[in-house]
């Protein structure tokens, strides 16, 4: 595992203080089932230039983070060492965390497995369409908007697949299916983020009951 060069002073209370957020959120999450088993992982922009993040560790039950169950990560994905914090292994998805928090500014970053955004995917490959609800006012689009969300394979390199994001996302759109996987949703914040994958969760469910 390759830690990252400490730029930007990250200090142990800054990054204990987003894993208490951080799991509070997760803990929502668990609740309506979208993180099962140790699935699943949230991160929020602890800096921007150069980027650090707060992610959830790997293999931890996510209906049971402490507010130390956090990893700092650079924009790679890598782990940045915090004086007095223990040093946990981060997901190997903190990559692409990083590369969708970059490229859309957003302050938060949740993946989540909703069966609805996987059966979504594997329905609609070329992206799932979407039109004439009120929801899709909590992404930020008008009711009587189309809206595409994007679909992108699934890879175990995380490089590849960060490019395929890349390639793909709509900035209008504030998530994206990986086919196969799960869901990314993003926003300024944790709420925010949080707010948008239960909206664009049930958009999903809508499609797939109505299509």
């Amino acid at each position: 595992m390759t830690i990252g060069r400490e730029d930007v002073r990250i200090d142990r209370d800054a990054a204990v203080a987003a894993g208490a957020r951080l799991a509070a959120e997760a803990g929502r999450l668990t609740a309506l089932g979208w993180m099962r088993a140790t699935s699943g992982n949230l991160s929020e922009v602890l800096a921007p230039d150069p980027l650090r993040l707060a992610v959830t560790a790997s293999g931890v039950d996510k209906g049971e983070l402490a507010a130390e169950s956090v990893v700092v990560v650079d924009a790679q994905g890598n782990p940045v060492a915090i004086d007095r914090l223990a040093p946990l292994k981060p997901s190997d998805e903190a990559a692409l965390h990083a590369r969708i928090a970059a490229a859309t500014g957003a302050g938060a970053v949740i993946h989540v497995h909703p069966l609805a955004a996987v059966v979504a995917g594997r329905r609609s490959p070329e992206g799932v369409r979407l039109r004439g609800l009120e929801m899709q006012k909590a992404l930020g689009r008008d009711a009587d908007e189309e809206v595409l969300v994007p679909v992108i394979a699934n890879s175990q390199d995380m490089g590849e697949l960060s490019d395929r994001f890349d390639a793909a996302h709509d900035p209008r759109t504030p998530g994206v299916v990986v086919a196969d996987h799960g869901l990314y949703v993003w926003g300024r914040d944790l709420v925010q983020a949080r707010h948008r994958t239960e909206s664009l969760e049930w958009l999903l469910e809508f499609h797939l009951r109505t299509s």
